[in-house]
């Protein structure tokens, strides 16, 4: 297709089974990867002259109840250099766990302790997975679709 964009093409290229999907809305694409690639992908993403993707904007995670999947890490990325952005999505099963990209991009940090703190999702290999807004005692992750409204 000639008229991917240039991270679609080269993440299909270099990374081929670990792209599931494109998903182009209003201009925007996103990129659904295999768990297993999210940090190799992110490293290229952000070292590849040509991607330049040096900044990390936020990760976000998302609950889901009766799906065949049960979380959602979405990444944003922006390249300063070519004016980019790029969303990448992973679908976790119920272990909600997916490796770390602090080694990447090391403002992940406090984006991954807020996913796993609000939304329980785990990053392997995160130098300090510990809640970050929630109290140390607070039990559970408060925006799970699970989460007793009521205690």
């Amino acid at each position: 297709m000639g008229t991917e964009p240039l991270e679609v093409v080269k993440v299909r290229e270099k990374f081929g089974a670990a792209l599931k999907e494109v998903v182009y809305f209003r201009g925007e694409e996103t990129l659904v990867l295999e768990p297993s690639g999210i940090r190799p992908i992110c490293a290229f993403l952000k070292s590849d002259p040509e991607m330049s993707f040096n900044l990390l904007l936020d990760i976000a995670g998302i609950h889901f109840l009766e799906r065949e999947y049960s979380y959602e890490v979405i990444y944003h990325l922006l390249s300063l250099a070519r004016k980019r952005r790029l969303r990448l999505r992973v679908r976790l099963g119920e272990e909600g766990e997916i490796d770390s990209v602090v080694p990447v991009w090391r403002t992940a940090d406090w984006h991954e302790r807020e996913a796993f703190d609000l939304v329980g999702i785990r990053f392997k290999g995160h130098p300090d997975l510990r809640r970050i807004l929630m109290p140390e005692d607070f039990v559970g992750h408060p925006l799970r679709k699970d989460f007793p409204l009521e205690q």
